[in-house]
């Protein structure tokens, strides 16, 4: 993680809980049992569908094991304190860029990549389209630990559209790394295994593109598949999913998240996100 992004200490803690408050203000009182009973309003298709095609949304496996939830509409942005955005996937086809920019996203992550065998048809026109309305925009990974090695799959996430351009409106790759949708959860992997693997795919990427991955993931998985090993904090921003109005705590070693994806449906199209910080420092992450 790039440290110059948030203010180091106490100062860095103060801004997440001033952030985890702008928020809980903004989304209502929605606590974590309503998140495991909220029903989702439209935002990514059942996970049969996405069984059965071998494509996975980001996100859709933490659904399928902490719950969906529908997330109201921000009613007040705060203190220019946090910058939302969302990510999105095939499912969302072509999408309404102008509309998002509208309702007040500023960020998206586009679906590249799975594995070593899908690639987003959609691509281009999520990734370019959202730059040309004016957002920053990034690529992810769903990542399939158990069909090849990290390496690997991070050479084809960057051939077939995860690169990094230090143009200012491109932000770092990111590694989707949660259960696994068919099959044991972990991959069949040891949590050393494990914490190599990301390991793997991270070194490369960075040997690729100069920048290193945001990592996305659940507190729950990263415990249950990395025995809370792996501290990727001194090079790899958190991405955390947890559908409820704070982003609780957090996956081993890191002290803060960089983007919490807190819900699987609402304003944007496909997932929900927010930045935590202000727009100058989305803008720094971008910059490498």
């Amino acid at each position: 993680m790039n440290t110059r992004l948030l203010p180091a200490g106490r100062g860095r803690r103060a801004a997440a809980l001033i952030a985890a408050v702008i928020l809980s203000v903004a989304f209502g009182a929605v606590t974590p049992a309503d998140a495991a009973t909220t029903t989702a309003c439209g935002g990514n298709p059942p996970d049969s569908v996405q069984d059965a095609t071998h494509n996975h949304t980001m996100g859709s496996q933490v659904a399928r094991h902490l719950g969906h939830r529908c997330a109201p509409r921000p009613t007040s942005f705060g203190p220019a304190a946090v910058v939302y955005g969302m990510d999105v996937s095939s499912y969302q086809g072509n999408v309404d860029w102008q509309t998002a920019w509208n309702n007040g996203g500023r960020f998206a992550y586009i679906k590249a990549t799975e594995g070593t065998y899908y690639q987003n048809a959609y691509f281009a026109q999520q990734y370019n389209g959202s730059y040309n309305v004016g957002m920053i925009r990034g690529a992810y990974h769903f990542a399939t630990p158990n069909t090849t090695d990290g390496t690997t799959q991070a050479n084809y996430f960057v051939d077939h559209g995860g690169g990094w351009s230090g143009d200012g409106r491109t932000l770092p790759g990111a590694l989707d790394i949660e259960w696994n949708p068919s099959g044991a959860e972990c991959y069949g992997k040891s949590a050393g295994a494990m914490v190599q693997w990301i390991l793997d795919f991270s070194n490369t990427y960075h040997a690729r593109t100069g920048t290193w991955p945001m990592i996305y993931t659940a507190q729950q998985w990263w415990q249950d598949c990395t025995g809370n090993g792996g501290d990727f904090t001194s090079t790899n921003p958190l991405w955390v999913a947890r559908y409820a109005s704070s982003a609780g705590v957090l996956p081993y070693a890191w002290e803060f998240y960089t983007i919490w994806q807190y819900a699987d449906s609402g304003t944007f199209p496909g997932d929900q996100d927010v930045f935590n910080g202000a727009y100058d420092r989305l803008q720094a992450l971008a910059n490498g």
